[in-house]
């Protein structure tokens, strides 16, 4: 790397409540990321041999830094982008359970697994790839990161975390708890660094794969050039996950389980229903409840305990959401609901209820990352499951029905990483996520996230 710099503006991180700046973060030089990056190798020249059981006692120290500044990280979040304390504090402590998950069943995960060879002399291990680019979104700033960063780093692998923007003060804070922890200096490794900081760790020798999450376009050009270098990527990417309810269904659930699908962290989660695809036959009642339900939610100050929905994270977001609602409109679709930004201070947008929308619509095509639902109307399960796959995206989908059978062959024929039958869209260490088509590729979570970033190392003994 021979610039001396990558950028020459400062990151600042505003908050969206009141607009104002909260803090200014210095954009990391080409030596600066230069010295981070061989940092993190060293450290993974020593934790690539660290014993499993030192391994399990980082994770459990993690767990109990993460619990002890609960209310510091989800007063981070909340502050840096919108998220309601409530819903932060909860984030908090999933991923304090996330840790105590893996250091319960991560030794089993990355046990040698022998073969089918009948003398039991060949088997399968499970080895490190190296230091891991992490390039994350600001929606859920520390689920998103710790997610993969745990399973990596159980693995032996290093982590350097290239955070959004605007919660670089929660990437710090995540730094600040591996600090406490046993694991290397360099282990876990905050960079600030530009596109074209992105570019050069990529390129760079030291990195040895690169996760990211993200939208499509971020996550097709970081793929281009990760593969230009030959370097493994897992991408989870956007979605717009369709919601079936059939007449069958137990409405009102359906719809408890919809208004907490759609309009969690004010709408703004990659994996979560947006598009409610309908039976015909209920979608008026269906309608009405979820309006009414919609209707009740408390808009406010996230740092409010009864704040269900908080500001959007960022302005151009409101203004780009705002833009596809209205498109939507003009396309032919019925505002039921909401339709506009909230007056006053706060990067507020009121929540949204788009009704007949049909597949030739903005709402339809596009991922709607925000407070806003359509509604689109199906003659039957069929139909339902035509429009269902008749997207470019396949992250996850959510079905009600009382017939067993037939929820179970729609998820069977539903082009999605995830299905979810009679209950909510859910991450959990315990089963993988991930997506197809535009929505990405690879897994995070369970044993395939960890194995994701191993070497899966064949191992033969006395064979002739």
């Amino acid at each position: 790397m021979t610039r001396t710099s990558f950028m020459t503006d400062n990151v600042i991180s505003r908050n969206p409540t009141t607009g104002e700046i909260l803090a200014t973060y210095p954009l990391e030089s080409a030596a600066e990321l230069e010295a981070a990056l061989q940092q993190s190798a060293d450290a993974y020249a020593e934790w690539r041999y660290t014993a499993m059981p030192q391994r399990v006692k980082v994770l459990r120290q993690l767990a109990k830094q993460i619990r002890q500044r609960q209310d510091e990280l989800a007063t981070m979040a909340t502050l840096e982008m919108g998220k309601p304390i409530a819903q932060a504090r909860a984030e908090v402590l999933k991923c304090a359970n996330l840790c105590d998950w893996y250091a319960e069943h991560g030794p089993a995960i990355l046990a040698d697994k022998p073969t089918l060879v009948e003398n039991q002399q060949a088997w399968q291990s499970f080895r490190p790839l190296g230091v891991i680019l992490a390039v994350m979104p600001w929606n859920f700033p520390y689920w998103q990161v710790l997610r993969g960063a745990v399973s990596m780093l159980l693995a032996g692998n290093t982590y350097v975390l290239k955070h959004a923007p605007s919660v670089m003060g929660s990437a710090n804070l995540m730094k600040s708890l591996f600090d406490a922890t046993e694991l290397p200096k360099g282990g876990f490794t905050v960079i600030n660094v530009d596109n074209d900081g992105v570019s050069a760790a990529i390129k760079d020798p030291r990195i040895a794969a690169v996760a990211v999450t993200g939208s499509v376009r971020a996550g097709g050009a970081i793929a281009a050039q990760a593969g230009a270098v030959l370097k493994k990527t897992v991408l989870e990417l956007g979605g717009a996950d369709p919601f079936i309810v059939l007449a069958d269904a137990d409405l009102d659930a359906a719809v408890a389980s919809a208004v907490t699908g759609r309009y969690q962290n004010t709408g703004q989660v990659c994996m979560a229903a947006k598009r409610f695809i309908i039976e015909e036959s209920v979608a008026e009642a269906f309608e009405a409840r979820f309006s009414a339900a919609v209707q009740a939610l408390k808009i406010g100050d996230p740092l409010a305990e009864e704040t269900y929905i908080g500001p959007m994270a960022r302005y151009d977001l409101r203004d780009e959401l705002d833009n596809q609602v209205q498109q939507t409109i003009k396309e032919g679709a019925r505002l039921v609901l909401g339709g506009h930004k909230i007056d006053g201070p706060g990067n507020y947008y009121a929540p949204t209820i788009l009704a007949d929308v049909t597949p030739a619509m903005t709402a339809f095509q596009q991922e709607i990352f925000g407070p806003v639902a359509a509604i689109n109307v199906a003659r039957d399960a069929q139909h339902a499951l035509e429009l269902a796959n008749d997207s470019e995206f396949g992250l996850s989908a959510t079905v009600w029905s009382g017939n067993e059978a037939m929820a179970n062959e729609l998820a069977e024929k539903l082009e999605t990483g995830a299905v979810f039958i009679n209950g909510n869209g859910a991450s959990d260490p315990r089963v993988a996520i991930g997506g197809v088509k535009k929505s990405g590729y690879g897994r995070e979570l369970s044993s395939f996230g960890v194995h994701e970033f191993c070497n899966i190392q064949t191992v033969w003994k006395n064979r002739r």
